[in-house]
C-alpha cells in the first residue's frame, strides 16, 4: 500500500496504542458505522523526546516513511510543528496557542490555500477538564473526557474536525470536508492533538 491511499481521504479513524516507551498510532479507513478498516498510515512517538518528532509509515514494519511532523524547536512549549512530506518537503504547520488555550484548547494550522484555527468544540467540557486537573488528589486520576476539536479558516469553513469516541484508548473520527485539507496534514494534526494536548 502506498500514501495514496490517505490522500484524498476525507474521513478517517486515529487509534492510539500505548506502550511502555512508545505511543503508537493508526491511521484507518471507517466504514458507514465508524467501523475501522484498511491501515492508512501507522506513526509512532517516542516518549521524553528532546525534540518531538512524529513519522508516519505505510505499515507496521515502519519500513516505508511517507510524511512527519517535527518541533522546530527544543523543549519549547510554544514550538511550530513542521509538516513534511516524504521527501522532506512543507506540507503544512500548526502550533498551539497557550494564551488562549488557557481556557480552551487553541491550535492554528497552516497548509497551502488553509489557514485556520482549531478550539475544543464544548466550553464547558474545557473548563471542567482544566478544573478536575486543578484537584489535587482526584486530577491523578485521568477521566477520559470526550472532546471534540473544529477547526474553521477566516470565512468560518470548517476544514477539519476531531472527535473522540467513547473508548478505552484514545479513538478519533477525523473529517476533512470537501477535502479542503491535505489529508495527511490532517492526521499529523489529529495525532498532535492526542499526543501533544497536555504540553
Amino acid at each position: 500500500m502506498s500514501v495514496q491511499g490517505l490522500v484524498g481521504i476525507t474521513r478517517f479513524g486515529v487509534m492510539q496504542t500505548i506502550t511502555l516507551m512508545v505511543n503508537r498510532y493508526e491511521i484507518r479507513a471507517l466504514g458507514p458505522n465508524n467501523e475501522p478498516g484498511e491501515l492508512l498510515a501507522y506513526a509512532q512517538q517516542k516518549r521524553m523526546a528532546f525534540k518531538e518528532q512524529v513519522t508516519f509509515y505505510t505499515g507496521e514494519d515502519r519500513q516505508t516513511p511517507v510524511f512527519s511532523f517535527k518541533a522546530r524547536q527544543r523543549l519549547d512549549l510554544g514550538a511550530t510543528y513542521d509538516v513534511t512530506d516524504a521527501a522532506g518537503l512543507p506540507i503544512g504547520s500548526f502550533h498551539k496557542d497557550f494564551g488562549k488555550s488557557l481556557l480552551r484548547s487553541t491550535w492554528d494550522l497552516n497548509a497551502p490555500g488553509v489557514s485556520a484555527v482549531g478550539q475544543e468544540r464544548n466550553y464547558a467540557i474545557a473548563l471542567l477538564r482544566r478544573v478536575w486537573e486543578l484537584i489535587p488528589i482526584i486530577g491523578e486520576f485521568p477521566l477520559p473526557f470526550v472532546f471534540h476539536f473544529d477547526f474553521t479558516d477566516g470565512a468560518g469553513r470548517v476544514v477539519m474536525t476531531s472527535e473522540r469516541r467513547h473508548s478505552l484508548r484514545d479513538k478519533y473520527v477525523i473529517t476533512v470536508p470537501d477535502g479542503a485539507l491535505d489529508s495527511r496534514v490532517a492526521a499529523a494534526m489529529a495525532v498532535a492533538l492526542d499526543a501533544l494536548q497536555s504540553r
